[in-house]
C-alpha cells in the first residue's frame, strides 16, 4: 500500500527533461486576483466613492514596454460597486505607490502631496548647488543656523522637564487640601452670620409686633353693636313643658284665670242698665241693628265660672216667679 503524503516521486531511468512540452502563453494573459482599493477614488461615471481597503476580485495583467530597473510593471482592472464600470490603476515602483490610469480620480491625499513637494525642493536645492558654489555656502550657512535655533529649543524643552520632575506632588495636594478646609471654613462663617441676623431680625419683629397688641390692649374698646334678633332663632328652642292639668279643673275650670265659657253665658240686663249716663237707652237683648245682632254686654275680669253659673239660676228663678 503506497503512502498517502508522497514525498519522494519515481522518476525512470530514460527520463529526460528536455522532451517535456512546454505551453506557449500569451504574454498579455490576464490572471484573476483578489485585492483591496491602494488608495480612495471616485467613479468618473456615476460619482460613487470608493476608499481604500474596499476588497475586490480584480483581473491582472503585465503592462507591455514598461519596465523600472527590470521590475514589471503590473495593470489591475475593477469594476465600480454602483455603475459596474470599469476602473483601471497600475503599480509605480518608483514611488512604491499606484497611479491612476483610467475610468476614475484619485482623491485629495495631503501626505503624498507634501512628500511630493519635499522631494521637488530638494531636487531643485542640489541643481542649484551644482554649479553655484556661493549658494552650497549660504545653504550651509542657513543649515547652520536652523540647527542652532533647534538645539536651544530641546534645551529649553529639558529644563522645562527638570522644573517639572523635581514638582513635589504631595506637597501640592496637602496645599490643595488646606485652602480646600479654609474656603469651607469661611463658607461656614459666613452662613452662621446670615443666620445670626436673620433670627436678630426676626426678634426685633416680635418685640415690635407685642408693643403694637400692648397699644391695642390698653386704648378703649370700641361700641359693639346691638345684636339683632334672629327671626328664625325660635325654631332652635326647645319646647317648654306643659303644666299637668287636674281631673276638677278639667270640669270646673281653673280659679283666678279668665274663664273658658265666659264667652257662651250671658247675663240678663235689666232696664237700668240699658240706660246710659247721658240718659240715652241702650238696645234691648236680641235687637237687630241695621241687620246685625247687639254687641253683648262688657265682659267682667276677675269673676268665676261659678259665679256666672250662679247668676244665671237666680235669673231662671226670677223670670219664672214673674
Amino acid at each position: 500500500m503506497s503512502e498517502r503524503k508522497v514525498l519522494n516521486k519515481y522518476y525512470p531511468p530514460d527520463f529526460d527533461p528536455s522532451k517535456i512540452p512546454k505551453l506557449k502563453l500569451p504574454k498579455d494573459r490576464q490572471y484573476v486576483v483578489r485585492l483591496m482599493a491602494p488608495f480612495n477614488m471616485r467613479c468618473k461615471t456615476c460619482g460613487e466613492y470608493i476608499y481604500k481597503g474596499k476588497k475586490f476580485n480584480a483581473r491582472k495583467e503585465t503592462v507591455q514596454n514598461e519596465v523600472y530597473l527590470g521590475l514589471p510593471i503590473f495593470r489591475f482592472y475593477i469594476k465600480c460597486t454602483r455603475c459596474l464600470a470599469e476602473i483601471t490603476f497600475k503599480t509605480d515602483p518608483e514611488n512604491t505607490d499606484y497611479t491612476m490610469e483610467h475610468g476614475a480620480t484619485r482623491n485629495f491625499q495631503a501626505e503624498k502631496l507634501l512628500e511630493e513637494e519635499e522631494k521637488r525642493v530638494q531636487k531643485e536645492r542640489e541643481d542649484e548647488e551644482l554649479n553655484n558654489p556661493m549658494k552650497v555656502l549660504e545653504n550651509r550657512t542657513k543649515d547652520s543656523k536652523l540647527e542652532m535655533e533647534v538645539l536651544e529649543n530641546l534645551q529649553e524643552l529639558k529644563d522645562l522637564n527638570q522644573r517639572q520632575a523635581h514638582v513635589d506632588f504631595e506637597a501640592m495636594l496637602r496645599q490643595h487640601r488646606l485652602s480646600e478646609e479654609e474656603r469651607l471654613k469661611q463658607e461656614q462663617e459666613d452662613d452662621e452670620r446670615e443666620t445670626a441676623a436673620l433670627v436678630e431680625e426676626a426678634r426685633k419683629r416680635r418685640l415690635l409686633e407685642d408693643s403694637d397688641s400692648e397699644e391695642d390692649a390698653a386704648a378703649p374698646a370700641p361700641p359693639q353693636p346691638a345684636i339683632r334678633p334672629n327671626p328664625t332663632a325660635i325654631l332652635d328652642e326647645a319646647p317648654k313643658a306643659k303644666r299637668k292639668v287636674e281631673s276638677w279643673e278639667r270640669s270646673v275650670g281653673t280659679l283666678g284665670s279668665r274663664p273658658q265659657l265666659s264667652g257662651l253665658v250671658v247675663k240678663k240686663k235689666t232696664d237700668l242698665d240699658r240706660v246710659t249716663p247721658q240718659g240715652q237707652l241702650t238696645p234691648a237683648l236680641g235687637t237687630v241693628k241695621s241687620g246685625k245682632a247687639a254687641d253683648p254686654a262688657p265682659r267682667t275680669q276677675g269673676i268665676s265660672s261659678l259665679s256666672q253659673l250662679g247668676a244665671y239660676s237666680d235669673s231662671e228663678d226670677s223670670s219664672g216667679s214673674s
